[in-house]
């Protein structure tokens, strides 16, 4: 059993004070294989001193200081992509290829990306052109509070990480206690890269814990935290007497508009990104609308892709889907799907139980349910597994009134070879992404959501402002 008992605290890695302990499970083999402590008051309270302490150095560096800090941060990272990727598909189930490529990548870009945005970025500026002594200056927020999930671990961590650093904030950042380790190795990164003491503290915990001790603490000036949107309003209501500063990416129940006239392999291609991570991402579109003309043969497409779907072992390489993270998420997904059984949706593909000739571990039958009506418990929740409702509609007006019937608003999809009804849709969707036509959004494009998906955008300049403050100054010597 592995043991990961320390925190990194004020440039070193130091016992916890806490005497409270959780096992961190490989949800392939339901065996828990490490250890990890969870930390109390004292620790929070030395991280948040830390940093406390090591903001004024750190917001006052250059940004030629940052970036260099950066770029090392990068080489160390891409040195150890394949021992990150590895320890992703060991603590939270992710396929193997797709835990080194995709998950293990992610953060690998999210560096890269911060680094190029950071270069072009100006944190003095004029107010305008016939304001020569007004300056606009963008400051650091202060002391954050980092809380990251288990879906895309090193995603969500370079995302926020990055980002504040290259503002000049100092951190606190508190993953996931269910998959933890990835982040223990970016803090290993950090501390070779040579970041100064203080300006980032890792802490472990749960949301209970050090999550409300970091989001009640008067000296916390911000909360950047992903999950789900029942954690983001209790996280939201922890911070308010406080006033700090609340940045939120939740969930999302996107929906997929596929018109009579989209491409031949628009359905293919819409259950491989809805079961893609084991269907356990929050920008997954797991509503389809599919208009009535070609209803019939989409089913049918969509259960066949499903059945189609492998399913395997974490360790294994190949193109399939992995376990659920852990039992708790594997039941509430077989609660969901019996749901919809319940609710009358017709299921055309998968069901309850784990695949055929599986035996343990959080495995998951890649699930479609056609017929399925939005007022239906599986066109409203965030389901968080392999699982896709079908639902028709019959005209343009229709489908955005379906797609924008849902407390969520993340991201959605169009599927047309008509450029101008794609853009008219994507313009009338209420939510903070529109991907036309299966195109991937570019690096550094903002991530964020409408309504109760969230507020506030990661990646690219958008993420960085996030953590920045505007200061308006009159009266500056137009030469300085």
């Amino acid at each position: 059993m592995q043991e990961a008992l320390e925190f990194y605290i004020d440039g070193q890695w130091q016992q916890s004070q806490s005497d409270a302990r959780i096992e961190v499970t490989n949800p392939s083999t339901e065996e828990a294989y490490a250890v990890i402590a969870l930390g109390g008051d004292a620790d929070t309270n030395a991280a948040v001193t830390a940093a406390n302490t090591a903001f004024d150095g750190w917001s006052q560096t250059s940004k030629e200081e940052r970036l260099a800090l950066l770029e090392k941060l990068l080489d160390i990272y891409g040195r150890r992509a394949g021992e990150m990727g590895e320890t992703i598909s060991k603590e939270m189930g992710a396929p193997i290829d797709w835990a080194k490529g995709a998950q293990a990548g992610s953060g690998f870009g999210h560096i890269k990306n911060f680094i190029e945005t950071l270069k072009e970025f100006e944190f003095d500026r004029l107010l305008n052109d016939n304001a020569p002594n007004d300056r606009i200056l963008y400051e650091a927020v202060g002391i954050c509070a980092l809380i990251t999930p288990w879906n895309w671990p090193i995603n969500q961590v370079t995302l926020k990480v990055i980002a504040a650093l290259a503002a000049g904030c100092t951190i606190i950042l508190k993953p996931s206690e269910i998959a933890p380790m990835s982040a223990l190795i970016f803090a290993e990164m950090i501390d070779e890269a040579g970041f100064p003491k203080g300006v980032f503290n890792l802490v472990n915990g749960d949301g209970m814990g050090v999550g409300t001790q970091l989001t009640s603490h008067p000296d916390v000036d911000m909360v950047s935290f992903t999950g789900s949107t029942r954690a983001g309003k209790l996280i939201s209501k922890s911070a308010a007497d406080t006033v700090k500063r609340v940045h939120l990416e939740l969930g999302g129940k996107g929906a997929n508009i596929i018109f009579a006239d989209a491409r031949d392999n628009a359905l293919a291609w819409s259950v491989k990104r809805c079961f893609g991570n084991s269907g356990q991402s929050c920008n997954a579109p797991t509503r389809l609308l599919v208009e009535r003309s070609v209803y019939n043969d989409a089913v049918t497409a969509a259960a066949d892709a499903a059945n189609a779907t492998a399913v395997d072992m974490a360790s294994k390489q190949g193109n399939h889907i992995g376990p659920l993270v852990s039992q708790l998420q594997f039941d509430k997904v077989q609660t969901l799907i019996e749901t919809g059984i319940g609710e009358g949706a017709r299921l055309v593909a998968g069901g309850p139980g784990r695949p055929e000739g599986i035996t343990e571990g959080y495995f998951v039958r890649p699930t479609v349910f056609a017929d399925v009506n939005n007022e239906m418990e599986i066109a409203r929740e965030e389901i968080f597994g392999p699982v896709l409702s079908i639902i028709p509609f019959d005209d343009e007006e229709e489908a955005i009134r379906i797609a924008n019937d849902t407390v969520y608003g993340l991201t959605n999809y169009v599927q047309t070879e008509d450029s101008a009804k794609a853009t008219r849709v994507a313009r009338r969707l209420r939510s903070g992404m529109v991907e036309i036509n299966g195109m991937p959004r570019s690096a550094g494009a903002p991530f964020g959501g409408y309504k109760q998906s969230g507020n506030g955008r990661e990646g690219g300049s958008w993420g960085i402002e996030d953590f920045l403050e505007v200061k308006s100054v009159s009266g500056w010597a137009s030469n300085q």
